[in-house]
Parts: C-alpha cells; structure tokens; sequence
C-alpha cells in the first residue's frame, strides 16, 4: 500500500473517518494505533499498514508496519464459528486492548472489550463485508504477529480475524512502544481500523 503517511494526512484520514488523532504532548507515548485497510484486498496477503504515532514536545513520531487486518485462507474457507469467518469492522474501539498473553504463549494486545466484526460464511475465499452479518461481542480479536522468526508472504492459519504484523521484528518493536505508553497511560489501548480511502493521497 503506497501511501504518504504523516501526521497531517494521519489526522486528517482520522477526521475524515469521523475520529480524532491524539495530539498532547504533554506526557510521551500517547499512542495512535491506527489500522489501515486497504481498499480492495488480496485475500491471504499482508497487504494493510498499521501506524504508532505519537506527539512529544511539539514532535511526531511516526512507525508503519506491515499486517493484515483480515482473515487469512484458511479460517476464510473453514471458519471456527458456525456464523461465519470473523472480519473486525472499522471503527475506534477505545481502550479495547490490554497486554496480556496470546493463546498463553506470548505477550501481545489481547481484546478485553466487544468490538464489531462482520460473520463471512460463504467460504468462497474472498472477503464479503456485508452489514446484515454484523455482531459485537468478545471474539479474541488480539493484535499479535504471525511468526516467531520468519516474515511470512502469506497469512493462512496465522489470522482468524485479528490484526497481526507480517514480521516478528516490527511486532516485538511496536510491543515494546505499547509497553513506554502503558508506564504513563495505563494498561488499555485504543485501536482505529480506517480504509485507504479515507487518504486523499495521489
């Protein structure tokens, strides 16, 4: 996803998607932890950005990172749940996510509120967001990463509707951001999922 990402066209893709960008800067690390669909996507690729940004002293800092913010193959065509493969719908779910252990076996930011997901059931392995199909609830939407060592190219079994990082290097960076901002902002974290449409970049 080609996109020119700082933090005017962030906040202003916020603005657009109905959201606000955090912007003190009085105490560091008050993360933007921004999910960016893209707008026609590829099923099973790492083809969405994820965006840390935070203001300190009158500075930005900005990280963009690879994931997926959809369900890979096999959970599209088999899903867990009789309704449907889960699709997080976007939105600002705010103080949603806590640190904690993924499937007790890593840290990572573990779902602790309802969110929205779309239910996919046709299993015809492209993504169907369809809005009679919404539910909210807890559905173990963690955000966490796909692989201990390797970058993969495809996401298969690793996502059954989470929002997961395609390099384990990019993961353990952004959970390291996620741990200064818990020191001064306490243990919840707030996610927007928008759409690369919601850029007017050219």
């Amino acid at each position: 996803m080609e996109l020119k990402i700082d933090e005017i066209t962030l906040e202003a893709a916020l603005k657009k998607a109905g959201h606000q960008i955090f912007k003190s800067d009085k105490k560091n690390y008050n993360l933007n932890i921004v999910g960016i669909r893209e707008n026609n996507p590829i099923t099973n690729k790492f083809n969405d950005l994820m965006v840390v940004a935070w203001k300190f002293k009158g500075e930005w800092t900005i990280k963009k990172y690879n994931i997926t913010t959809l369900a890979g193959l096999k959970w599209l065509t088999e899903p867990m749940n009789p309704k449907g493969c889960a699709i997080l719908k976007e939105g600002r779910y705010s103080k949603t996510w806590k640190i904690a252990l993924h499937r007790n076996s890593y840290q990572a930011l573990c779902q602790r509120k309802p969110v929205k997901v779309f239910r996919d059931n046709n299993k015809d392995a492209k993504y169907d967001l369809n809005e009679s199909s919404v539910q909210e609830g807890l559905y173990g939407i963690n955000i966490h990463r796909a692989s201990k060592y390797n970058v993969l190219e495809k996401v298969d079994r690793n996502s059954a509707g989470c929002q997961v990082f395609q390099a384990p290097h990019d993961f353990k960076e952004f959970m390291d951001i996620c741990k200064q901002s818990q020191r001064i902002w306490g243990d919840y974290f707030t996610y927007t999922l928008i759409n690369e449409n919601d850029f007017d970049n050219e």
